[in-house]
C-alpha cells in the first residue's frame, strides 16, 4: 500500500509571467495558512520563469490546495499544483567533473 504524503511543500507550474507573490498568497490562503512562497526567477534578468514553491502550514492544507487549486485559472493561465519533490543535494563542481565520462576524440580525416 502506498504511504500517504505528509509534505507541506507544493510546486506551482504554468504560472503567468505576470503573477506575483501576492496573487499566490491570496489564492492559496483559501486552502489554509501559507508559510512561505518562493517565486522562481531568472538570476540574470530577474524575470519569472513561470513557476513557484508554496509552503503550507500543514500537510492536510497542502493536500486540499492540490485537490482544490490544480487547474485553477490565475490571471491568464491554468496553473498546475503538485507536491514538490525533495530537493537534490548540491554536488560540488569538482565532483561533477569527475562524474562526466571522458569521450573518445573523433579521428580526423577519412578512414581508409
Amino acid at each position: 500500500m502506498k504511504e500517504k504524503s505528509k509534505s507541506k511543500d507544493l510546486y506551482i507550474g504554468e504560472l503567468s509571467f505576470e503573477a506575483e507573490e501576492e496573487d499566490l498568497q491570496k489564492l492559496f490562503s483559501l486552502c489554509g495558512t501559507v508559510r512561505a512562497i518562493h517565486m522562481i526567477t531568472d538570476p540574470k534578468t530577474g524575470h519569472s520563469k513561470g513557476c513557484a514553491f508554496v509552503h503550507m502550514s500543514t500537510a492536510a492544507e497542502a493536500k486540499d490546495a492540490i485537490n482544490t487549486l490544480d487547474g485553477t485559472r490565475l490571471i491568464n493561465r491554468c496553473i498546475s499544483v503538485t507536491e514538490a519533490r525533495p530537493r537534490k543535494p548540491a554536488v560540488p563542481k569538482a565532483e561533477k567533473a569527475k562524474e562526466k565520462s571522458p569521450h573518445e576524440p573523433r579521428p580526423r580525416g577519412r578512414s581508409k
